[in-house]
């Protein structure tokens, strides 16, 4: 008997016999199968919820963030182990997975137990007392890309404020779930406040947006199911925050010397390709002055030379494959896009390697239409567009001509200069001058990126009701 899912504080079986098979994206392989769960497991996992959530809500928030520091400490002591896992679910570079995978993971937890040493939980206001008391049971669906952080970054600010949580993990990279509920059961998290339920969306994460005693949903992925959420959450009236598509760009403004603008363009391609360009945030257009568009061109050109696709498994590997083979088949599609709508292919091909794996060559498209496919829509995957301005105004309507606004950049000689045009970007995120990634920030999305943040004090806040004592 297989014990998949984890309720109530013990791992049991699903009430459906029906198993999904997980493949190896670099080898093809079957590497195991998890149940696809059913209407009946989220309903157990939503009871097991409810049921922790007094007791656990009234527990001390330091004593909460103690549990979920010793959570981070876990799973830093099984670092290596669970960065196998995701290389041999998702194909993230081992290099890349230890440090953005599963380190990611570690910070989210500590940087919510850190939140929560100053958190105003209470604060008078005149004669009232403001009180921040969790907003309930949280039903979070998270994707296959960073199948780690993706949970962490939600459940260490939902059990730091006093929330009980229900987790769907993807069904593609379900492994990487499940070590986190090992974790999870090992530091003595009490029965009922982390449940995790594996299955299709369709399925199992439909029945956790309608469900009646779900009280908040956290969910982080495309947008066509980003939109389908809000819709059936709608019926019971609960919060909803959403994580979805992005389509950021890097702006390099026309002031940038030659040694500037050679460091800026090569970071660009690293932002764009990490983890195989399938992240929320990747900086898929790269915009630049318009004389120095062959500059760009030329550097993208050479930057690209260190990504052969390869083995994920071996630690020069920079670029592994894409997830799956729809995955593969779609990021193809948008590359042969490209070419028919007249964009310059500079690197790349329209057809997949001839090798075992579901890989893409590294892609950089120059003399990008700002309104071309490839310019607007998310491809998820290592394909860059180079995009010519005259203006620097022009510069800035190209970076927020698109649905989109989840992260950026903005690179020039002047700081201020740069951090001036990055105020007017329209994206939670922006790099100035490569500025380093904050754990403690912000993170999510404008227009239909999305709404609600992540991260530090500002993930608590999504997690808490705010209730006022009159006196």
């Amino acid at each position: 008997m297989t014990f998949d899912l984890y309720v109530d504080g013990k791992w049991t079986t699903s009430t459906s016999d029906e198993r999904i098979d997980v493949v190896n994206p670099a080898t093809e392989e079957r590497i195991g199968d998890v149940p696809a769960g059913s209407a009946e497991d989220v309903d157990l996992a939503v009871a097991a919820a409810k049921g922790a959530l007094e007791p656990w809500s009234r527990i001390e928030p330091s004593a909460r963030a103690e549990l979920v520091s010793r959570l981070a400490d876990e799973l830093e002591r099984r670092q290596d182990e669970i960065t196998d896992i995701v290389v041999a679910e998702v194909g993230t570079p081992r290099r890349v997975a230890r440090w953005a995978q599963v380190g990611l993971g570690i910070v989210d937890l500590r940087e919510a137990a850190t939140a929560a040493e100053d958190f105003a939980w209470e604060e008078p206001l005149r004669n009232s007392l403001i009180v921040r008391e969790p907003v309930g049971v949280i039903g979070c669906i998270t994707p296959w890309n960073y199948p780690l952080h993706q949970i962490t970054a939600k459940i260490g600010a939902a059990l730091v404020t006093g929330c009980t949580v229900v987790v769907k993990a993807s069904e593609v990279a379900p492994f990487t779930a499940r070590a986190l509920a090992e974790a999870v059961d090992a530091v003595g998290i009490p029965p009922g406040v982390f449940n995790l339920v594996h299955g299709y969306g369709p399925i199992v994460g439909e029945a956790i947006a309608v469900h009646p005693d779900i009280d908040m949903v956290s969910f982080t992925g495309s947008n066509s199911v980003g939109k389908r959420i809000l819709e059936l959450a709608a019926r019971t009236v609960k919060r909803v925050s959403v994580e979805l598509g992005g389509k950021s760009a890097a702006v390099l403004l026309d002031d940038l010397s030659d040694e500037e603008f050679a460091k800026a363009v090569p970071h660009t391609v690293r932002a764009c390709y990490m983890n195989g360009g399938q992240s929320c945030n990747a900086q898929t257009r790269m915009v630049v002055p318009r004389s120095r568009l062959a500059q760009a061109e030329k550097l993208a050109a050479a930057a690209v030379a260190a990504y052969a696709p390869g083995d994920p498994t071996d630690g020069g590997t920079k670029l592994g494959p894409m997830v799956t083979a729809a995955q593969r088949e779609r990021v193809l599609g948008y590359i042969r896009t490209g070419v028919k709508e007249g964009a310059k292919l500079v690197v790349g091909s329209v057809d997949a390697p001839a090798r075992t794996g579901f890989f893409v060559e590294p892609t950089v498209f120059s003399e990008v239409d700002p309104d071309a496919t490839i310019a607007q829509e998310e491809i998820f995957g290592p394909v860059l567009s180079i995009i010519a301005y005259d203006t620097v105004e022009q510069a800035v309507q190209i970076a927020n001509g698109t649905i989109f606004g989840i992260a950026g950049a903005v690179w020039s000689s002047d700081d201020a200069r740069a951090k001036s045009v990055a105020r007017r970007l329209r994206a939670t995120q922006i790099e100035v001058n490569g500025g380093k990634f904050n754990g403690a920030a912000p993170f999510g999305g404008f227009k239909q990126s999305g709404h609600g943040r992540e991260g530090g004090a500002f993930g608590l806040e999504e997690f808490t009701e705010i209730k006022s004592l009159q006196l």
